[in-house]
């Protein structure tokens, strides 16, 4: 991977990164550390905005967030097309289908052995495009259109 892939925990996140950075390391694969550098509580949107301007402004290939659920990190990534997963096939396929560009995971709900799976097969798949990128570039549509006038609640 020519670019580094960026990471970003927030503290229900943070062991499971660490886990997943000492992986990289192991299979010389260089990444970013965004943060949270420590177990003390940090909010999961603030964690997960700078690894995805990384991949967004091309610094970084790709993203691996993790929270406690993996839920509200994908939640605030999902401006990058991000993911949530917890199996193999989920992870694989997000990268060919849907051209997910950042893996969120649940320190509270995935260990460190199926989150290096999940890294490794995030990580080795590619978009294949074709009918793919159609319902990709539906997507951005509606991203497109809900910034337009989208509002909360």
């Amino acid at each position: 991977m020519a670019k580094p892939v960026a990471l970003g925990a927030d503290h229900g996140g943070f062991e499971l990164k660490e886990a997943v950075k000492r992986h990289l390391e192991e299979r010389g694969i260089e990444y970013r550390d965004f943060g949270t550098h420590t177990g003390e509580a940090v909010d999961y949107p603030d964690i997960a905005l700078p690894p995805c301007d990384a991949v967004v402004k091309g610094e970084c290939s790709l993203a691996l967030l993790f929270c406690g659920t993996g839920v509200g990190i994908s939640i605030a990534a999902n401006k990058v097309n991000a993911c949530c997963c917890s199996d193999v096939f989920s992870a694989k396929y997000t990268r060919m289908h849907n051209d997910a560009n950042a893996l969120c995971m649940g320190g509270r709900v995935v260990g460190p052995g199926l989150a290096v799976e999940l890294v490794d097969a995030f990580l080795a798949a590619g978009f294949e495009g074709g009918r793919h990128a159609r319902r990709v570039e539906k997507l951005a549509a509606i991203e497109a259109r809900e910034r337009g006038g989208r509002t909360a609640g």
